[in-house]
């Protein structure tokens, strides 16, 4: 019951952050079919949340007859995308070039982490190198510490898949006025400097240094960053606006004398040590009782395990169980067209007939063209 329900959407397995592409369009009412190739995935199917909804079939793209079952499937679809190196579809013959020539109003996602071109275009890289090319990761750690990677958050996921998520759902609203298709050139390291917008702007306003946890909202700042309680959980703060920080010290008890000149960084260093001290006297489940749910801006950290529990996500739905496995639930929210997951991850393959029968391609009757 998705929004997009009725696009029909190819993937052309890989790893990285394209599952994570095809599992939202999945999840948003798309029929994703994902093509898999014959050697075993990098992940156990049965648990990969990222395969939840979509359904898969095992192509050898180097076979003649596979490439036109391929391209059978590609006149059919609305949209496909890909993340491999520049130059691996078109040496396939599976390029923009062959598939749009199948299917003119075809949108074409390529998910490549240092784009279709450039110097290091061909070189191999991870998220972390992605990061590192523009300037995120330097941004991120304690100071006088070393950058501390944000897992694969930036680079993989919000600055690749995301991304592409959005360029193609463009791309597919422009074909509908057009009728013609395009290329999706989705760049991690464009990506991820996008993400970097904000932080552009404070430097140019003088307002963010180069230094690692000195700024605001780099753990420089006393009000917004994670401490230790008693019990040696963590808890973090976010109390930015003056009136919340008034709030903070209100309801842990803080003197003005000692806490006083919220944004007087001279004094960051001190009032840190302070608040250190405070909130190891609580364990977090009491510093919950005393500041969750009010204008501080606080919240437990919770692991993985104890998120689900959590009172406000359960009454959310932010998890759901399917196949015996919780994991994350679609998002964002639709008033009308609600997304759902259709169902739990198939294995590689077991789809073929079904997707040939719904899709109308192939012969009749058989898995494949003849090659």
């Amino acid at each position: 019951m998705g929004p997009l329900k009725g696009l029909k959407i190819i993937e052309v397995s890989a790893l990285g952050p394209g599952p994570f592409c095809g599992m939202l369009f999945a999840d948003l009412g798309a029929d994703v079919v994902c093509v898999d190739r014959e050697a075993p995935p990098a992940l156990d199917p049965a648990t990969d949340c990222t395969r939840r909804g979509k359904r898969s079939i095992v192509l050898d793209l180097k076979s003649p007859g596979d490439r036109k079952l391929f391209l059978d499937l590609v006149s059919r679809a609305d949209a496909l995308f890909e993340g491999f190196r520049p130059g691996v579809m078109e040496k396939l013959h599976l390029g923009p070039d062959e598939c749009m020539a199948a299917n003119p109003a075809l949108t074409y996602g390529r998910m490549t982490g240092w784009g279709q071109y450039g110097p290091l275009s061909q070189a191999a890289g991870h998220d972390i190198n992605y990061i590192s090319l523009t300037g995120v990761l330097h941004a991120i750690g304690r100071k006088g510490e070393k950058p501390v990677p944000p897992l694969n958050l930036v680079g993989d996921f919000g600055g690749g898949a995301m991304l592409l998520a959005l360029g193609m759902v463009s791309a597919l609203l422009e074909a509908r006025a057009s009728g013609k298709g395009q290329v999706v050139d989705a760049a991690m390291t464009d990506g991820s400097a996008l993400l970097m917008t904000l932080f552009h702007s404070l430097e140019a306003q003088g307002r963010w240094s180069a230094p690692r946890g000195s700024n605001l909202l780099d753990s420089g700042a006393h009000f917004y960053d994670v401490y230790e309680t008693s019990d040696s959980q963590y808890v973090s703060i976010g109390s930015i606006e003056p009136q919340f920080y008034a709030l903070l010290l209100e309801k842990a008890g803080l003197s003005e004398e000692d806490f006083g000149g919220q944004n007087d960084v001279r004094r960051w260093p001190e009032m840190k040590a302070g608040l250190e001290a405070v909130f190891k006297t609580r364990s977090r489940d009491e510093w919950c009782e005393l500041l969750e749910g009010t204008d501080v801006c606080f919240a437990p950290v919770l692991d993985f395990r104890e998120a689900p529990q959590h009172p406000h996500n359960q009454a959310r739905q932010t998890y759901v169980e399917v196949g015996g496995l919780t994991q994350p639930a679609p998002a964002p929210r639709f008033s009308r067209t609600q997304p759902e997951i259709a169902f739990a991850p198939h294995q590689p393959g077991s789809d073929l007939d079904a997707v040939l029968d719904d899709w109308g391609a192939g012969r009749p009757g058989h898995g494949r063209n003849p090659g």
